[in-house]
């Protein structure tokens, strides 16, 4: 899951600004965006009855996050080798029906080998989207609007965690948890047809190659940068994954342990934060990001941290969980701001690496927070997000000194 965000320049392939702005076409990215991740990370929110249902344990079930991540770790930098002349349009139609097939597998597979094998499909089709998303927001609003144009996806992005994901955990209490991903199926089947109506026909930009992507790495303070990216998602995904694991520790002024409706709550609240995240650092990023590549990832680690150490005050926990959201957010938008300033002649290559960092980062924050949830804890595990995401931030901070 990669999201795009304000440039203030493009290459000059890009087209010319319409005199419209295209909102139904930004509305149907910003609900493949929604749909998408909220599909992507169901398994968070039904951990606890994925893994009873399907008799494996936590660590195990959060596997079906991991495995995701790593399908787009493989089909970000070779999509547009794939498919390098097939139309954008019909490509993220076929990509939204992908996703349905994927979750409806899930919805009635018998076996935990095959729902891996689903998951697997749905992560070639999140990492399709947020590696064109870029090109088609530029095409379809023009370049002098792209700001505006992929704030829709990466609000599209908020949006699921303020009610994609908490929604699939209500479901899961009142129904069982295979139902809740059926009904995603069908969702992202009736969103294909949107897309496939309300975009514009997009033409494939020129496809890249492997090792275009190795000489865009070679650019200055690059590599040291997309460390710095790559460290931030891991540790925030190390911590993110389990968080129902880690609200379930939570008391309430009684010292009772919250119950499942606190726990939405508090997923809404992260949610939240990051819907506000985004629109408020995405009015100001262009001349912030170098500050708030740094001040973020801290602040993240901070949130993490209270999670962890203060489990008997709820109020605590509600304002770190906001502000948890509100950086991550806003963290996607940094990174791709980082992209159009240092490669704005090399947007799609540069949207390559970041999907490939930011995939990688989940598959190992998924994994191996899975070994340690299942070995140690979730103590463990949120001490080991909180000191990632410090020196993510030291590395992105020390990228930004060196010049372009």
């Amino acid at each position: 899951m990669v999201h795009t965000a304000p440039v203030t320049t493009v290459s000059a392939a890009a087209p010319s600004t319409p005199t419209r702005m295209p909102y139904g076409a930004l509305v149907a990215l910003m609900l493949m965006s929604f749909l998408l991740v909220t599909s992507e990370f169901l398994p968070n929110g039904v951990l606890t009855e994925m893994s009873s249902g399907l008799g494996i344990t936590p660590g195990q079930a959060g596997q079906t996050v991991s495995i995701t991540a790593f399908a787009g770790l493989l089909v970000a930098p070779t999509v547009g080798l794939v498919f390098p002349r097939m139309d954008r349009r019909a490509l993220l139609t076929w990509m939204a029906l992908l996703a349905g097939v994927s979750n409806l597998i899930v919805a009635f597979a018998p076996s935990f080998i095959l729902i891996l094998a689903a998951r697997f499909l749905l992560g070639a089709a999140i990492s399709t989207f947020w590696t064109m998303s870029i090109s088609v927001a530029s095409r379809i609003a023009g370049p002098a609007r792209l700001g505006r144009a992929v704030m829709f996806t990466s609000a599209g992005m908020s949006l699921a965690t303020v009610a994609g994901v908490p929604l699939g955990v209500m479901l899961a209490e009142l129904v069982d948890w295979r139902l809740v991903f059926a009904l995603a199926g069908f969702a992202m089947a009736l969103l294909a047809l949107a897309i496939r109506l309300m975009l514009p026909t997009v033409p494939a930009a020129q496809a890249s190659s492997l090792g275009l992507l190795w000489q865009t790495l070679k650019r200055p303070g690059i590599t040291l940068g997309l460390t710095g990216h790559l460290l931030v998602v891991v540790g925030h995904f190390v911590a993110y994954t389990y968080i129902r694991l880690a609200l379930e520790r939570v008391a309430d002024a009684q010292g009772s342990p919250i119950d499942a409706g606190t726990v939405v709550a508090l997923l809404a609240l992260f949610g939240a934060g990051g819907l506000v995240g985004n629109i408020v650092i995405g009015m100001i990023i262009d001349r912030a990001f170098p500050v708030f590549s740094v001040l973020a990832p801290l602040l993240i680690a901070g949130a993490v941290l209270t999670v962890l150490l203060a489990p008997g005050a709820l109020w605590a926990i509600g304002v770190a969980v906001t502000l948890w959201g509100f950086c991550f957010a806003s963290w996607l938008i940094v990174v791709n701001t980082w992209v159009g300033h240092r490669l704005p002649d090399r947007l799609e290559a540069g949207g390559s690496l970041v999907v490939v960092g930011f995939q990688g980062g989940i598959v190992l924050a998924a994994g191996v927070g899975g070994l340690l949830i299942d070995a140690i804890g979730v103590n463990t595990v949120y001490v080991a997000g909180g000191t990632i995401l410090i020196a993510g931030a030291i590395l992105f901070g020390l990228s930004n000194r060196i010049k372009a």
